[in-house]
């Protein structure tokens, strides 16, 4: 039996293209996640003025996941952002219950993916060199504004 590779976590991705040395080999990294939806769900996420999230803005108060606990991987919460944006099935969760089901995802993900989805309500990446304009050369039609 053949053993996957495991997907790395969007933490992860993004590290790397933080630390590549040049915009080319940014823009490669990125484009070799080009079928990542979950990562393409926190860059849009972030840098696209259209999304609008129902989470106030600021610090969450949430407990990490412990990471040797085997955190859950962010792929398999990734659908439910829709609770969470402006627009989506989340209008209809009254505002508490909606802001929990965004705790119970951060506190059962890898820390540094919750940390991603934390900048990503505040619009914000929290790791250097990855801008709207290099997410907007890497993936022309993610974000729409």
């Amino acid at each position: 039996m053949v053993n996957k590779p495991r997907v790395p976590y969007c933490f992860e991705i993004l590290e790397k293209v933080s630390k590549a040395k040049s915009k080319v080999d940014k823009i490669a990294i990125l484009q070799e996640q080009r079928n990542n939806w979950p990562l393409q769900d926190i860059l849009r996420g972030t840098f696209d003025d259209t999304v609008q999230w129902l989470l106030p803005s600021g610090s969450v108060p949430y407990e990490p996941a412990e990471t040797l606990s085997h955190a859950s991987d962010w792929t398999s919460n990734n659908k439910k952002l829709a609770y969470f944006v402006k627009g989506g099935p989340g209008e209809k969760v009254m505002r508490a219950k909606r802001e929990k089901m965004f705790l119970d995802i951060l506190e059962t993900i890898h820390p540094r993916d919750a940390e991603l989805l934390v900048g990503m309500i505040n619009k914000k990446i929290p790791l250097k060199g990855i801008t709207k304009k290099l997410i907007q050369e890497a993936y022309p039609k993610l974000i729409l504004k």
